[in-house]
């Protein structure tokens, strides 16, 4: 069995086997070695053209742990839970992901245990592979994923599916996990990149496993939808010498349509009612991105609009960024001055954030409030994080100098 042909079941069929076995064995590190090992087991005991892949690894992962619990003083409490004779049917494999993700995504781990172990345990990634993407070593990711297991066995952390109020409440959890994995990948917060495009697409592939495992979820549509139509627009955001292209400036021609047309889909599904309003904070979101995605140019934007969906945001959120952003839309909407009048007071809670302070320099700078605008500037340099948001506001503070 060739290593492209095991690696491409890996991507497949991992993330469910491994909620699977850590259903049965109550011990997540148990079923991920045993899976690691029926893995290694297929480069050498596959024929070239496997039949039944996904259930020749279960029953080889089964008996892997059969293995490991024989030596171990608990296993004859555990050897029930298997049953290993017979090769399963895949149909018949029940689908154990979302209590896998809701494990993942529990609050008594660190944010960046969820996050790790999201894409470890549900999204299939290698330790080595979640390490670059978030720019650590290898060491200190498999220490941080190792934490987060012994965590979860020593808390008794439950695998299950939460039900009624707390299910509301984790399932919020989890949306946000996804979401910030997405948003490390739109927009870096550090290092020379400022799209990686990688970590964005692992987002969208969790977006679509959330939406399969909650079909009648409008929140995990909204999620989705608003992840496409963001992505949609990677190849225009960036010039060909890597620097930042406003989104004025980008070319709509290299938005891809195909994702922007799926993400309108369902943003139209998720709609209550069909045609109603936008209730939760993804559908507004989303709702606000196919606003800049229905745009012919830059010129034909509904700034008015989308102003009103940043408002109705905000009632949802209270979030300072919301406001952030809101000001951008009242700004292209009703002027400058009634921007600029909404950044007030946000320095409490974004004043380490460059953002908040190239937003006012711009603003600034369309009323000719040149000094103020290149401090700002000044204080959004102190703060930004990646190479290419650096160099944009170099050349923006350098061209309001030269005037």
């Amino acid at each position: 069995m060739s290593v492209t042909m095991v690696e491409q079941a890996y991507r497949r069929h991992w993330a469910r086997l491994l909620a699977l076995l850590t259903a049965e064995l109550r011990d997540l590190d148990l079923a991920e070695e045993s899976l690691q090992d029926a893995f290694a087991a297929a480069v050498a005991a596959w024929p070239p053209e496997p039949g039944n892949p996904p259930a020749w690894l279960l029953t080889t992962a089964r008996r892997r742990a059969l293995d490991r619990l024989r030596r171990d003083a608990v296993a004859a409490r555990k050897l029930p839970l298997l049953v290993v004779d017979d090769l399963p049917d895949p149909s018949a494999i029940p689908d154990e992901r979302l209590r896998m993700i809701f494990t993942c995504c529990h609050p008594a781990l660190s944010t960046e245990a969820r996050v790790a172990l999201t894409l470890r345990c549900a999204g299939g990634l290698t330790t080595r592979e979640i390490a670059r993407l978030f720019l650590v070593s290898e060491t200190t990711m498999a220490a941080r994923i190792t934490r987060a297991k012994k965590k979860i066995a020593q808390a008794g952390i439950p695998y299950r599916i939460p039900a009624g109020p707390e299910l509301a409440e984790r399932r919020d959890g989890v949306l946000a996990v996804v979401y910030l994995v997405f948003t490390e990948g739109y927009a870096a917060t550090g290092g020379d990149r400022l799209i990686r495009a990688e970590l964005a697409a692992e987002a969208i592939a969790l977006g679509r496993m959330l939406r399969e495992l909650l079909p009648a979820d409008p929140e995990a549509d909204g999620l989705l939808a608003l992840m496409l139509l963001h992505h949609a627009r990677r190849d225009a955001r960036l010039g060909p010498s890597g620097e930042l292209v406003r989104l004025p400036d980008q070319d709509r021609s290299r938005w891809r349509r195909e994702e922007i047309g799926e993400a309108l889909s369902l943003l139209e599904a998720a709609r209550p009612g069909g045609s109603g309003g936008f209730p939760g904070p993804y559908l507004l979101q989303a709702a606000i991105a196919a606003e800049h995605a229905v745009a012919g140019r830059a010129g034909d934007t509904d700034w008015p609009a989308i102003a009103r969906l940043y408002g109705r945001l905000e009632e949802v959120t209270g979030s300072a960024v919301v406001r952030l952003n809101r000001a951008v839309a009242v700004a292209e909407a009703d002027g400058a001055e009634a921007g600029l009048e909404l950044l007030d007071g946000l320095d409490r809670a974004m004043g380490h954030h460059h953002l908040l302070h190239a937003t006012r320099a711009e603003l600034l700078r369309r009323l000719g409030r040149d000094r103020e605008a290149l401090d700002a500037y000044g204080r959004a340099l102190e703060a930004v994080g990646t190479d290419p948001e650096r160099a944009f506001l170099l050349s923006r503070r350098e061209e309001l100098s030269a005037r």
